[in-house]
């Protein structure tokens, strides 16, 4: 039902109703049949599921399955299953934390609902009556005045200058006048949400003046349920991370099971050709080996290291005014490529401002301004009344007139108000030399009503010229996109008798125009120039009108011209086909609804760009929730965006996601080196067992393994999450979401990383038993094998060290004071932890480990060492590789 378009009468007889609204025990039936005036909640997940969807990784499964068959083997061989017990707090402890990481509490729809009215005065049996507004149904007659909130969607049937502020739903930071007259189309298809005058929507508060209106839609079948919907229907998509997390835990999975199974029909063959017979015990063995791969391979730190690393992040972002609801996101918004912007209240203050006036007197404008307003000032210095008026007052208090000192001195003893039909209103004041009378309103019927003007210092007749002048200031101000207002006075020597309208305005003398508009906050300018050199391209979406939001768009430097904005009226008549291949020369939208914004993330989610969308309003919680991070704003924001957002700005600053951008940057470039030294260390790991079990050998056991990955490994990986941010951070354009993990040569050097460690470990191995027995020979050897976990956990310790800088010398780095401190105190605390796993009574024998040698462990340790002299050879080749590339380019 399009009501907008409908006579008052035709509303009634369509909706079966009256002006007197219905009876009580019609109401009680629509309310039985459509049920009642809320909105409906959505599904939540059960923690249980959420804690159930942990286990359905192929990470963990194999892990599971480890665990599994490591149990079988200890209950067998009656011994204490160490092994299990490693893997299932490692399992138990990572579902806890992913179960913590996405519980984002779904409170969009009750805030929704909250913003309902809790109360509404309705007519029913031709009585005024007030009631719950869930019990409001369709062809109830409410009535609403200053300070209600709108309790449904409805016509408006009567509008004493009701104002309605409707910025949560549309973003325009002016109420908007009210009237009762039917709409006509035009060449439009249908009339935007914002220019429905004759209608009031659930959400929505009256500012000013009463008025009467028919319900036309209750619950979800009002425009607010229809953001309800969209909020159920939009999926939260995953974040790069997420995506390229999830790639590598099936690519590990699958390289996992195929080693595996690889190695275990590798071995039941050998035993054939050997000329033995696969027992029951000799297929048992197979198994621990294959699960040693299994345990090898996967980097079980990595999910809790990486949440982690988020969280460290996130609590540096808080205190930089960013509070992040999700941690992913914090990585999500450092390769953002698009950052759609709401402009009212984002952008821009949401606060009426005069910029600009014309006129002889300035102070008597102010003051004329100042006192023709119905604001008042309270006890606390806050203005009350409607905003519009708010910044005339405002105006008039920045050059020292307060409008109640000006009544104490000026008392207001008469009036016209405000009328929709004559666009002005007047105010009478006693002076000491007589009454003064101010009148202001739109710059045309104003002037219309003058007929002499205040120039040069003196009253003379207004004159042709003097009217061109008035109108193309009119003109110069409004091509800016700001709203202009005329003041004109009169002066009484007795108090006028007659003060009607006709009475009082008439022969004015023109005193002056002022602009106002929602003024671009002071920091927005910096920070968009900022986006831009860090390769990330700003658009506005508003629901304000679009010369108002090309305005404010070109003083900030988003768009050049009004050839870049397009109206959502103009959005309706390009198919999606179409706009998908022009939506990347739009910056500015205005006047779009709800639906348009969703529409415009899409479109630019399916070029492939990384989209984050800010907002404050409820119009943007669909798009909010739809973007690859969604950005609420704290202080003008409502519940329901905060509740979808990803992110919320504390301080509702544009220029805080500079900031957060830069942080997100930095973390990802930190993931990523924990990600390629965690790697390179169970790529070492696998390649030593299966170079091991090829020679016929048990080179370690998969309690070494899960010790190495879980202690000997986290520290640094975690440590490496402290380095701080390249100085090329915000000069570089976005990664893209397609980049892999192993993206920029991080592959081949996990590779050949990976190999060096592997060489270093199997050479401890034998070195260590040839000090123990005098001998080389392939063997199962308690000193080989002790030397070898040594080697490897002081490896990779010492390889954290070369991770500092994926291509730059470390070397270099220390020399010139770069330091890491929480490296340098995670690499001795894993010195420790392995010298003490090694040396200590009890503990070294539940491992299998003997207690080797001064000189096999100073062997061991300098063998692991040779790993930094041996990457900052290959780093070092690199850097002229690249450098002679450049030059030959």
């Amino acid at each position: 039902m399009k009501a907008y378009l409908q006579s008052t009468d035709e509303v009634f007889s369509e909706l079966q109703t009256q002006e007197t609204g219905l009876t009580a025990a019609e109401a009680e039936k629509r309310l039985a049949e459509n049920g009642p005036n809320k909105l409906k909640e959505g599904k939540k997940k059960s923690i249980w599921r959420r804690l159930f969807e942990q286990f359905c990784d192929p990470m963990i499964l194999i892990l599971i399955a480890a665990a599994a068959i490591s149990a079988i083997t200890a209950a067998m061989e009656h011994e204490f299953p160490t092994d299990v017990i490693i893997i299932l707090a490692v399992v138990i402890l990572n579902a806890v934390l992913g179960v913590y990481q996405e519980s984002k509490a779904e409170k969009a729809i009750e805030a929704l609902q909250e913003m309902a009215a809790a109360t509404s005065k309705v007519m029913r049996d031709g009585k005024v009556m007030e009631i719950h507004s869930s019990d409001l149904v369709v062809g109830d007659v409410i009535l609403l005045e200053a300070g209600d909130a709108v309790p449904a969607d409805a016509r408006i049937l009567e509008s004493a200058s009701l104002k309605i502020e409707e910025a949560a739903l549309t973003g325009e930071s002016v109420p908007v006048l009210k009237k009762i007259d039917t709409l006509l189309l035009g060449d439009q298809k249908d009339v935007p949400l914002g220019d429905r005058k004759n209608m009031m929507y659930m959400g929505s508060s009256v500012v000013y003046g009463h008025g009467k209106a028919v319900v036309t839609g209750t619950g979800m079948d009002t425009e607010m349920g229809k953001i309800a919907g969209a909020l159920a229907d939009a999926k939260d998509s995953q974040t790069p991370l997420q995506l390229k997390l999830a790639q590598l835990s099936k690519i590990l999975s699958g390289i996992v099971l195929g080693i595996c199974v690889f190695m275990f029909i590798f071995d039941i063959i050998r035993r054939y050709v050997t000329g033995g017979v696969p027992d029951f015990s000799f297929l048992l063995n197979s198994f621990m080996i294959a699960v040693s791969l299994a345990v090898a391979a996967i980097p079980e730190g990595l999910v809790a290291v990486v949440t982690v690393v988020l969280s460290i992040g996130v609590t540096n972002m808080s205190k930089k005014n960013a509070i992040v609801r999700r941690l992913t996101a914090v990585e999500t918004l450092g390769c953002a490529q698009v950052i759609c912007s709401d402009k009212t209240g984002t952008l821009t203050q949401n606060k009426m401002t005069v910029v600009e006036h014309y006129g002889d007197n300035e102070e008597l404008l102010a003051q004329g301004m100042t006192l023709c307003t119905d604001v008042h000032i309270d006890d606390d210095g806050n203005l009350v009344g409607e905003p519009t008026e708010a910044a005339l007052v405002n105006y008039g208090l920045s050059l020292n007139f307060n409008k109640n000192d000006l009544l104490k001195t000026m008392p207001r003893v008469g009036e016209a108000p405000f009328d929709s039909m004559r666009k002005k209103m007047s105010t009478v004041h006693k002076t000491e030399e007589g009454f003064l009378q101010f009148t202001k309103g739109a710059p045309d019927v104003v002037l219309k009503d003058c007929t002499q003007i205040l120039k040069d210092g003196k009253v003379r007749d207004i004159t042709a010229e003097d009217r061109a002048e008035i109108l193309a200031h009119n003109k110069a101000f409004a091509d800016k996109a700001l709203r202009v207002l005329a003041c004109s006075f009169k002066t009484y020597d007795d108090m006028p008798a007659d003060q009607s309208p006709e009475a009082l305005e008439n022969n004015l003398v023109f005193l002056g125009l002022v602009g106002m508009i929602d003024p671009v906050r002071p920091e927005v300018k910096a920070a968009i120039d900022e986006c831009r050199r860090a390769g990330i391209r700003p658009i506005m979406i508003t629901g304000d009108h679009k010369d108002t939001a090309v305005a404010i768009a070109t003083e900030l430097g988003i768009v050049k011209s009004a050839d870049e904005a397009l109206t959502g009226a103009e959005l309706d008549e390009i198919s999606d086909e179409d706009f998908e291949k022009t939506v990347l020369h739009y910056s500015v939208y205005g006047r779009v609804q709800p639906e348009h914004k969703v529409r415009i993330v899409n479109a630019l989610k399916k070029q492939g760009l990384v989209t984050a969308m800010t907002g404050d309003g409820v119009n943007d919680a669909p798009s909010i929730k739809s973007a690859d991070i969604g950005v609420g704003m704290g202080i003008t924001g409502t519940d329901v965006t905060k509740n979808v957002a990803d992110m919320v700005l504390a301080d509702d600053n544009f220029a805080t996601i500079v900031s957060a951008v830069k942080e997100g940057r930095r973390i990802y470039d930190n993931i990523r080196k924990s990600i390629q030294f965690l790697l390179a260390s169970n790529l070492s790991e696998v390649l030593s067992i299966f170079a091991a079990n090829l020679l016929g050998f048990t080179i370690l056991q998969p309690v070494h393994l899960l010790w190495i990955n879980l202690v000997t490994d986290c520290f640094p990986a975690l440590a490496l999450s402290m380095e701080k941010g390249e100085k090329d951070l915000m000069q570089r354009p976005p990664r893209k979401a397609t980049d892999g993990i192993f993206a920029g040569g991080v592959g081949f050097d996990v590779a050949y990383q990976g190999l060096f460690v592997t060489i270093l470990t199997l050479a401890a191995y034998f070195i260590g038993h040839f000090i123990e027995a005098g001998r080389w020979e392939i063997v199962n050897s308690p000193d080989g094998m002790t030397m070898a976990f040594l080697t490897m956990s002081m490896c990779e310790i010492f390889h954290s060290l070369n991770m500092r800088s994926q291509k730059g010398s470390v070397i270099k780095m220390a020399m010139q004071g770069s330091h890491n401190k929480f490296l340098a105190l995670s690499t001795l605390m894993s010195f420790i932890t392995t010298t003490f796993v090694i040396y200590c009574p009890g503990l070294s024998d539940a491992f299998g480990f003997t207690h080797i040698s001064f000189v096999e462990y100073i062997t061991a340790m300098a063998l692991a060492f040779a790993i930094v002299p041996l990457v900052e050879i290959v780093k070092l080749i690199q850097r002229a590789v690249t450098k002679h590339k450049a030059n030959a380019k």
